[in-house]
């Protein structure tokens, strides 16, 4: 039997939306906060990639691709990669990363939701990824706290 899970990271960031989108749809801030994209441009149907650790049959190679752009509200992407020969680190994987921008109070609530974790074949993924995700967003933070964008 298999179960479909979906990672959520929920901040408040005491930035204007705009600053915190750039962070998002620009490769040249966005690799410092995450990994450096290879061939990306914020605009629908761009597809781009992430490298990271490889393992086992799989070269370490992200495949992602724009899927939505709502200007100051909304980025979402695919997120692919893995093997069919791998299990655990490296195993396939299918995702959707959505990234959603809304007013909050002191400053602007970031929501994160990487989705489409089959489990138990992408159960390394879904806890590696996890908890990747709740590292990544302080750098995120930290990342527009260097652009002296803070309000």
């Amino acid at each position: 039997m298999t179960d479909t899970q979906t990672i959520i990271v929920d901040e408040v960031f005491p930035h204007k939306p705009a600053l915190i989108w750039d962070a998002l749809t620009s490769g040249t801030l966005m690799a410092r906060w995450m990994m450096p994209p290879s061939g990306f441009e914020a605009v629908v149907g761009n597809r781009f990639t992430f490298k990271t650790t490889p393992a086992g049959a799989w070269d370490g190679i992200i495949h992602c691709q724009i899927l939505e752009l709502v200007p100051l509200t909304r980025f979402v992407y695919s997120w692919k990669g893995g093997d069919d020969g791998n299990t655990g680190y490296g195993s396939k994987l299918d995702t959707v990363v959505t990234w959603s921008l809304m007013p909050g109070e002191g400053g602007t609530r970031v929501r994160l939701a990487h989705s489409g974790f089959v489990l138990p074949k992408n159960e390394t993924a879904f806890e590696n990824m996890g908890n990747g995700w709740k590292k990544i967003l302080p750098r995120l933070a930290t990342a527009l706290s260097e652009t002296d964008g803070a309000e």
